[in-house]
């Protein structure tokens, strides 16, 4: 479980991708979806960590990620937040987001190598004073 405390070094620094589980004990829907993320982060060890936050007990972070509705899964890598889904939607669906999910250090990195940098200004810039 994710804390207000741990969230930094366990979300936003970790070096791999997380799949924030955004919950609540009374919620059917996240206890539908637990099994099977428990079952994914076993499968991915090693590609993607699963986070669980309790949105009852954590409001900060919630908020943080507006969340108005649960479950969400929020992906973050690198501290940055690469999109999130909200409600259940199966497991296939799921399946394919840890999928996608995995693949995101290689897509950021080969991201990075296509960079164009541009060493001439562009004939429209406007000068910065």
């Amino acid at each position: 479980t994710v804390t207000s405390e741990n969230f930094e070094a366990e979300v936003l620094r970790s070096a791999l991708p997380v799949v924030v589980d955004l919950w609540a004990p009374w919620c059917g829907p996240c206890r539908n979806i637990a099994p099977i993320l428990e079952e994914l982060a076993i499968r991915y060890e090693g590609q993607v960590k699963v986070a669980k936050v309790n949105v009852d007990e954590e409001p900060s972070i919630a908020s943080a990620f507006q969340v108005q509705s649960i479950p969400t899964l929020a992906v973050l890598y690198q501290g940055a937040l690469f999109g999130s889904v909200v409600g259940f939607g199966g497991r296939a669906s799921i399946e394919e987001m840890f999928t996608e999910v995995a693949q995101l250090p290689a897509k950021v990195a080969a991201d990075s190598h296509d960079e164009v940098t541009h060493e001439e200004p562009l004939d429209d810039a406007e000068p910065i004073d």
